[in-house]
């Protein structure tokens, strides 16, 4: 999902300066009085020490393993609406983004011939796993797939327990607790989450008759893999369900892979939907494209109000 945001700058001493200079000294001295031995340069080489990685680079280098993401998108996943939402002008129909994905996935699955279709679901980079489980309210076998192994973590206990507490920052330190929970009408077990890479997905997987991703294509490093792979999962007349808001950043992906917010040899500029009708085209029908309102709330008054781009398609 999906799944969400730099650079290592390390300073290093330079240790060895007083080690440099202390040859130096010892050499010049006895030159004149013979009376300190000179030891040979790399005798004993005075170690340089190994910088301490910074806590704050780790953490935004690896922000989707970060317990901080793990509880802002249980709360994107699972929040009530007097949880998110602090003020009564937001946006209330923003709410419950991937539980409204999962619906769009199952209202378009109802409309065509499942006949010949596998009973089973798709949901690259599941995030923590709220689609996943709408979709098992309709699917028998429903594959979540995230890189996050604390989203994997998380989404693995609440398909055994059913619920899962965790905390959301209202200010500073100060936080309060929450408890997501799954709907008693969905069975868990028909769901399995695992860790994996998009980009790289076995053939092990088999084929689906829906295959979703939300939010995933911008936050990958080479989504042109993860599109290439999509004509071998998705079963014929099977449904491809896209969603993205088209943030393209190099901290995730390398500019000669982003699919849109580019310019063309010809000065021309490049959309996210201009490539994946290229690229889909060929094996793909696209049945519809609409924009989607998500909000991810940060703190009690810093949120995130977002419109991605969703595209509905069938496998030719």
């Amino acid at each position: 999902m999906a799944n969400i945001f730099q650079q290592h700058k390390y300073t290093i001493a330079i240790a060895a300066t007083g080690a440099v200079a202390g040859f130096a000294a010892a050499k010049l001295l006895s030159s004149h009085t013979h009376a300190v031995p000179v030891p040979e340069q790399n005798q004993h080489p005075t170690p340089i020490p190994k910088p301490t990685p910074d806590p704050k680079d780790e953490e935004e280098n690896n922000i989707y393993e970060t317990q901080k993401y793990v509880n802002e998108y249980l709360l994107l996943h699972y929040g009530e609406a007097d949880e998110v939402l602090r003020h009564s002008f937001v946006p209330m129909d923003s709410l419950e983004f991937p539980r409204r994905v999962g619906k769009e996935c199952l209202d378009a699955y109802r409309s065509v011939d499942k006949s010949k279709l596998p009973n089973r679901a798709f949901d690259v980079g599941c995030g923590l796993g709220r689609t996943t489980f709408e979709l098992a309210r309709e699917f028998e076998e429903c594959i979540g797939l995230e890189q996050s192994q604390p989203f994997v973590d998380a989404c693995n206990k609440l398909k055994q327990d059913g619920e899962m507490p965790y905390n959301v920052c209202e200010e500073g330190d100060v936080h309060s607790t929450y408890t997501a929970r799954i709907d008693a009408r969905v069975d868990r077990t028909r769901t399995k989450f695992v860790q994996g890479d998009a980009c790289d997905l076995s053939l092990d997987f088999g084929q689906f008759g829906c295959v979703v991703a939300a939010n995933l294509l911008c936050r990958l490093p080479n989504p042109y893999k993860f599109l290439e792979r999509l004509p071998n999962l998705v079963a014929s007349g099977g449904l491809l369900v896209l969603t993205t808001p088209c943030t393209w950043l190099t901290q995730f992906t390398p500019k000669k892979y982003w699919l849109g917010g580019h310019y063309d040899q010809n000065g021309r500029p490049v959309t996210t939907f201009d490539t994946l009708k290229r690229v889909l085209g060929t094996d793909f029908i696209l049945i519809e494209e609409k924009n989607m309102r998500f909000f991810i709330r940060e703190t009690a008054r810093k949120n995130q109000w977002v419109v991605t781009q969703a595209t509905i398609w069938r496998r030719r």
